[in-house]
């Protein structure tokens, strides 16, 4: 019933716009594709454990607050009751769905049914259609329906972000209507949907695009789909108010301006740019969203397929911040990457979609999950010597929690695709594939990546005919592709699609067997510096090194608790292979005895051993690891660990002395420290974010057992007639006046804070001064020593 329906409104609403059909391929609905045993099954498991221990009513408490009625329980803490309340309950939402989809777990459904109808209590009581947890969100949502729109790249009149809030509720209720078939999730996205329209109704274009330089989520995506759903044109419009032509213009005319970007704010638009294109049949908003995907997985993007660095987009010349970062890749990023991905594939049938999808898959996403306790990962460090913090769910409220619940719920969408005609295998992930239109069961069965061959049964009611197209992975060799059915050899062919085609009628109990040779080979950082990665096949290899210090590890519900702060080994520790790069694959070699366990030898470390076990990256958890590899001939390595060892002392230095630290202009360390802020804004220079101000803009730092002695500012002195005040908890302890004479380079400041200030949580406030801007500010720290 639910394909009718959606079928309907699909024609209805083409009929509407004349949009022409776009898909090359369609995708199996997640009810199609059971997995079987495999890392992915196992993941799938472990996350329906995770599902089923966070508490409902918890995530509910914000939504019922802001209905005005009692709570049941009280909100979870972390971001859920510090200005995002009531995200997670919206993730929650899509997970549930597709984890009910992908197994039919009926204590699944009756958890959906269950936040559904109490959601459901919470729109009939607000009278208008909304649903949400933003704290106080009737007062700003009336203030921006009157034109009173105070938007930050990361707050929107005084909140933290309450569009993408909201945008989470939105996505579940879809996803509850799409994956779960719930027709009360279907009426509360449509009636949702006429809130928003009427939200913006008497807004200028201006005062809309204003509004979305706060971060928005995908919502415009989400429009698009009320619009499918229902066969209304006007959704769509909202769809396309919804989209910023500010991240839009320049992807129309092939201009990548990404650099300093926060990450994951940009790429939920594209996939609304996307969605918008398809269903209208755009090319040009197509080919936009087909360039940005281009760039950030070509350019901006690292072997694990993850991007960012502290959430942003690094310059695509310069990876040294990536490097030396302990905050690497997120996993919002790559979900929502891999979300494009499946819309892109699904319109061009290109096989270097999947090809990056399941590069992604393994050794981000996969890997993104501790494999005991269910645990989520938020960065991934690319920080040789470094390690992952894992969340835990009564505590850990984060966004790359949300959209882990959902990363490990949905492993069957992308294994399997198809025409009327033809049957894609994608993924060789161990699954069963019910093909209901042409009545066939296929079994694919295997230990990959162990061993490197996979096994497929063909099991139709009666003899059916149909093209079996199987995909040709990028990291098989050509020529060493071998496919055999029923124990007879079948000639290889790639066609021109990326893919060995097989038409035959089949019978039941066929079998295909694919072998798929795999190799070591070397991938360098994208800004081509000497550092290499290990890759076998289509994963990533790493070396575990230590477990020592690693502070946080199972992350508690701080503000800053998903990133690992423990100690940082410094750099010129790391472990240098001494080769020309032309030989490191020579330097790999396989133990015996030991699936997918190799050694790598030719090692320079005073620290370490000259030669260290190498492992797929998805394995090793609960340690400090190594993936990139600084990489020297024998002439260059004295050299190389002179000008690390230079660049890293004065930083070793500064962190040793830092109690706490806020890098202004970025999103999530200033959220972390409760910025507060008027007439005050944000931008970067190359990649470095600065925040400055007409008025003011204070934090809320740490004073950890009261040691704090110094404040330290860093900043741009390059602009003339600047000046500043600065104080903490009200009292003034600088001021000064600034004329430009620095230009680029970073200028800093160290104030002594006052003996009778010794509070554990410091109240630091930059203002203006004598009528003239703040500088642009870098960076805030408190310091024990000066």
């Amino acid at each position: 019933m639910k394909r009718i329906l959606i079928a309907t409104a699909l024609l209805t609403l083409s009929l509407l716009i004349c949009a022409q059909p776009t898909t090359q391929v369609e995708y199996f609905d997640l009810q199609d594709v059971r997995l079987l045993d495999s890392p992915f099954k196992h993941a799938q498991d472990l996350n329906k454990k995770y599902l089923l221990e966070l508490n409902p009513d918890r995530l509910l408490a914000p939504f019922l607050r802001e209905a005005g009625f009692a709570l049941k329980a009280e909100s979870y803490t972390n971001w859920e009751n510090s200005g995002l309340d009531g995200h997670i309950g919206g993730h929650y939402l899509s997970a549930l769905s597709l984890m009910y989809a992908s197994t039919g777990d009926m204590e699944i459904k009756q958890r959906l049914d269950y936040m559904l109808s109490e959601l459901h209590r919470c729109q009939e009581a607000n009278g208008n259609g909304y649903i949400g947890g933003v704290p106080e969100g009737k007062a700003i949502w009336e203030e921006i329906a009157d034109g009173n729109i105070r938007a930050g790249s990361f707050n929107l009149n005084d909140r933290w972000v309450p569009l993408y809030n909201i945008h989470k509720t939105y996505a579940g209720l879809r996803d509850a209507w799409l994956y779960a078939q719930s027709e009360p999730a279907r009426e509360m996205l449509v009636k949702m949907s006429d809130w928003a329209i009427s939200l913006v109704s008497q807004l200028t274009e201006e005062q809309i695009q204003d509004m979305l330089r706060s971060e928005y989520g995908g919502l415009n995506e989400t429009f698009a789909d009320v619009a499918v759903i229902t066969g209304d044109e006007k959704y769509l419009k909202l769809a396309r108010q919804f989209s910023q032509q500010l991240i839009l213009d320049p992807l129309l005319r092939h201009e990548d301006q990404l650099t300093g970007m926060h990450a994951n704010t940009q790429i939920p638009k594209v996939l609304g740019f996307k969605r918008i294109a398809d269903i209208e049949g755009n090319t040009e908003w197509s080919e936009a969203s087909r360039y940005f995907w281009e760039t950030v997985v070509k350019h901006r993007s690292l072997c694990i397929g993850g991007n960012s660095v502290g959430e942003h987009f690094n310059p695509t010349n310069d990876f040294s911040r990536v490097i030396q970062s302990i905050e690497g890749p997120e996993t919002c990023n790559t979900y929502n990457m891999l979300r494009l991905t499946r819309m892109l594939y699904q319109t061009s049938k290109d096989k270097s979609y999947i090809d990056y999808y399941e590069r992604a898959l393994y050794n981000h996403i996969l890997s993104s999950q501790n494999p005991t306790t269910g645990g989520l990962v938020y960065f991934t460090q690319m920080r040789p010597g470094h390690y992952r913090v894992y969340s835990q769910p009564q505590t850990s409220m984060w966004c790359c929690v949300g959209s882990g619940i959902e990363n490990h719920s949905k492993y069957g969408e992308m294994i399997y695709a198809h025409t009327d005609n033809e049957l894609f295998v994608n993924l060789f992930i161990p699954s069963q594939l019910t093909w209901g239109k042409k009545k066939v069961v296929i079994v694919q069965e295997n230990n990959f990546p162990d061993k490197p061959e996979t096994e497929l049964t063909i099991n139709p009611e009666k003899t059916t005919e149909f093209t079996l197209q199987l995909r040709y992975p990028a990291w098989v060799s050509k020529g060493e592709l071998r496919i055999s059915i029923n124990g007879k050899e079948y000639p290889v062919s790639e066609n021109s699609a990326g893919y060995v085609s097989i038409h035959r009628k089949w019978k039941k109990g066929d079998k295909i067997v694919m072998k798929m040779p795999m190799k070591i080979s070397t991938e360098q950082l994208p800004d081509h510096s000497n550092y290499y990665s290990i890759m076998y096949g289509p994963l990533v290899l790493a070396a575990k090194t230590e477990t020592d210090n690693m502070d946080g590890l199972f992350a508690d519900d701080s503000r800053g608790g998903h990133v690992a702060h423990g100690r940082q080994v410094p750099m010129k520790d790391m472990p240098v292979i001494v080769s020309e790069p032309s030989e490191i694959t020579s330097l790999v070699n396989p133990v015996e005895d030991k699936s997918l366990t190799f050694t790598l030898t030719s090692l320079y470390s005073e620290k370490y051993p000259s030669t260290l076990e190498l492992i797929p990256f998805y394995r090793l958890h609960e340690s400090r690891y190594i993936i990139y590899w600084p990489q020297a001939t024998s002439e260059g390595l004295k050299k190389m660990q002179e000008k690390i060892e230079q660049e890293e002392r004065e930083q070793i230095i500064l962190d040793s002395k830092t109690i706490d630290k806020v890098v202004c202009g970025e999103q999530q360390p200033e959220s972390d420290h409760f910025i507060q802020s008027q007439d005050s804004w944000t931008g970067f220079i190359e990649d470095i974010h600065w925040r400055e101000a007409n008025g003011w803009f204070s934090y809320r730092m740490k004073n950890t057992h009261r040691g704090g002695k110094y404040l330290y500012l860093k900043y741009f002195d390059i602009d003339q007639a600047r000046a500043f005040d600065i104080s903490i908890e009200n009292q003034i302890v600088g001021s000064a006046r600034f004329e430009g004479n620095h230009g680029n380079n970073m200028q800093v400041q160290i104030l002594e804070i006052p003996e009778d200030i010794d509070n554990e949580f410091l109240e630091i406030k930059i203002s203006g001064n004598s009528n003239l801007m703040t500088p642009k500010i870098v960076e805030v720290r408190i310091l024990s020593s000066e």
